[in-house]
């Protein structure tokens, strides 16, 4: 659907030149939620400029639907456009247009009659659940209608791809969520494949099939996000993860349990299936071991399970290291330092 290949983006900013975007390659499949994650200045933006050409690329190339848009003539660029929507961090619409008014603008510039006009914003506003305030204006909504204004307005021209600049920035956490179901929604019901940009890795987890971690205009990391959470590999996307992951408790609270006579701790890993497997009452009773769960918690990520439990163990050391044995070959298991205070 979507192909970067060795795409980059330079900038003349006086005398020296900026590389916003560098060397990326990433494809995004038909139908997907595909996720871009970086911290301010990382190129996210730039990067999804370059999918309908407000930037275009200073060596390599994008491909949408196989076709290269550098080949395009304007005609066909303009064309283009229309089957790639838009919404963005700060709404974008026009104050002096009513909510009908504003979805139905690029419906208007591209010469659509005025009863499918009509037709096509009734069918939208119902969509987004806005049936109701056809007439009002921009000012009299929350931001979170505004929102939902805007996904109307991008979806008028009944596009194969939305992009999402940090659609939900400015909104609180619970008209995230609604925003969020309404995403998904988009890309469930009408098929359409979704590229958003993010700082917040609460919005990857929720709502993205896979993700692409950028850091100075280079993807660092990409992969599934069940992969990416449960075992990410560059020290930036450890950082992400870790924003919405508490894994370890406080060194406060770890040098408490060393003093009341805690020994080793492990963190122990459980992905999948295996999360709802008592393997850790059964190998502890097999190998006569008492344990404790210090830490951690059993979740859903992406409809699988995702385990992370900080445990410790009691009894003969010959008998611990054949239960670390035993469980290494079914989770993933390690020590945890624990360091005096």
């Amino acid at each position: 659907m979507i192909e970067f290949k060795q795409a980059a983006k330079t900038f003349q900013i006086g005398k020296r030149k900026v590389t916003a975007v560098n060397n990326v390659s990433l494809s995004v499949a038909q139908g997907e939620i595909f996720g871009i994650i970086g911290f301010s200045g990382a190129g996210k933006s730039t990067l999804l400029r370059l999918v309908n050409m407000l930037e275009r690329p200073t060596t390599g190339s994008i491909q949408v639907q196989g076709v290269d848009l550098a080949s395009l003539s304007q005609k066909d660029l303009r064309k283009l456009r229309r089957r790639i929507g838009m919404i963005f961090q700060n709404f974008n619409l026009f104050t002096s247009r009513t909510v009908a008014g504003n979805v139905a603008y690029p419906l208007k510039l591209g010469g659509v009659p005025k009863k499918e006009i009509s037709a096509r914003v009734a069918e939208l506003l119902d969509f987004v659940g806005l049936s109701d305030k056809a007439n009002d204006y921009p000012e009299q909504l929350s931001g979170g209608q505004k929102q939902r204004v805007g996904i109307a307005r991008a979806l008028a021209t009944s596009p194969d791809i939305l992009i999402c600049d940090e659609a939900t920035s400015a909104l609180d956490p619970d008209t995230t969520a609604d925003i969020l179901r309404l995403l998904k929604k988009v890309n469930k019901e009408l098929g359409i494949t979704i590229l958003l940009i993010t700082h917040e890795m609460h919005v990857i987890q929720e709502i993205c099939d896979r993700v692409a971690v950028m850091e100075d205009g280079e993807v660092i990391e990409t992969g599934s996000v069940f992969d990416t959470f449960t075992n990410p590999q560059h020290p930036t996307t450890q950082r992400f993860i870790q924003s919405i992951q508490q894994d370890l408790p406080s060194d406060t609270l770890l040098q408490e349990w060393r003093a009341k006579g805690g020994r080793k701790l492990y963190r122990v890993i459980f992905k999948g299936e295996i999360a709802s497997d008592p393997v850790l009452s059964r190998l502890t009773q097999q190998f006569g071991v008492n344990f404790n769960i210090v830490y951690g918690s059993i979740r859903e990520l992406q409809e699988k399970f995702f385990g992370n439990l900080l445990v410790s163990f009691d009894g003969d050391e010959r008998s611990v290291d054949s239960l670390l044995a035993a469980l290494k070959e079914t989770v993933e298991i390690e020590e945890v330092a624990v360091h005096e205070s």
